[in-house]
């Protein structure tokens, strides 16, 4: 089935899909973005993803946009494509106008999404992990935002393929583990599962939190805090969650192998019971 656009109400092929050039996306990165995963032909927490987004609009003072064309507007270039397993990326600038870097009176925001095959994660990243690197956090004070300034995280992406790895996770100044560069992070030590908590230096991750309900509902103790590098390094169990990452182990992390070496049962069974809400919701 055919990969499809939507271009402030028009559907159409990819290629096909223009924006101005003086679009304030383009040129201030003001704009955010949503992105949403299927699964067997139907869409994922579409609910939870547009409640993020329109959080996302109100940080930045986007004027009122309808949830209903929003969800519209997905759902409808998603059924037209008729993709299985789709990623359905959502992006919505404040608009077109003469570049300023005050906002614009008049423009309108621009809605512009895509709809693409996910690739699958390959086989040999699920039964062994992944390697990592660690870098310094040099993102801007609103991560919790979905902005598409996203360069520290394209930058922090390249340095690790550069470096021979799959991905990087970002430290703070201060020795605080953040998450990865398009995935929050958990490890797992003594007993307990552990994570960043909710505050402007991450993203308020959609598979975040539903793992963490997964946690409550099957008796697994898992704690919001802070730790540092050193935690990381030592823990039973580490892996990245995110949309299409889904849930991911990380085997290495600056050349020092995590435990065992290997994917841990913790992480197989969250993948596994994540894989199943996500089954029951098709139901």
């Amino acid at each position: 089935m055919p990969e499809l656009a939507y271009l402030n109400g028009k559907i159409m092929p990819i290629e096909e899909a223009r924006v101005p050039i003086e679009d304030r996306g383009y040129q201030f990165a003001d704009a955010v973005y949503e992105y949403f995963a299927s699964y067997k032909g139907r869409l994922f927490a579409v609910k939870e993803h547009l409640d993020r987004l329109e959080k996302s609009l109100r940080a930045l003072s986007f004027p009122p946009i309808s949830r209903e064309v929003l969800r519209d507007a997905v759902l409808g270039t998603f059924q037209k494509a008729g993709i299985e397993r789709a990623g359905v990326y959502l992006q919505i600038s404040r608009g077109v106008a003469p570049r300023n870097h005050a906002f614009p009176k008049e423009a309108k925001p621009q809605i512009v999404l895509t709809v693409r095959h996910v690739p699958d994660t390959p086989k040999e990243y699920l039964e062994k992990g992944i390697a990592a690197i660690t870098v310094t956090d040099i993102r801007w004070g609103r991560c919790d935002i979905k902005t598409v300034q996203l360069l520290p995280n394209v930058l922090a992406k390249q340095q690790a393929l550069a470096a021979g790895v799959q991905d990087a996770i970002f430290v703070s100044p201060e020795g605080i583990v953040r998450e990865g560069t398009s995935s929050n992070l958990f490890i797992y030590s003594n007993g307990r599962l552990k994570t960043h908590p909710l505050t402007h230096h991450i993203l308020p991750g959609i598979t975040r939190a539903v793992l963490i309900d997964i946690c409550r509902k099957i008796n697994l103790d898992v704690e919001e805090l802070f730790f540092d590098k050193a935690a990381l390094l030592a823990a039973e169990e580490v892996f990245l969650t995110g949309t299409v990452t889904e849930v991911l182990s990380v085997r290495q992390i600056d050349n020092q192998t995590i435990s065992a070496g290997k994917p841990g049962l913790i992480a197989a069974k969250l993948r596994s019971e994540l894989e199943s809400r996500a089954g029951a919701h098709l139901k």
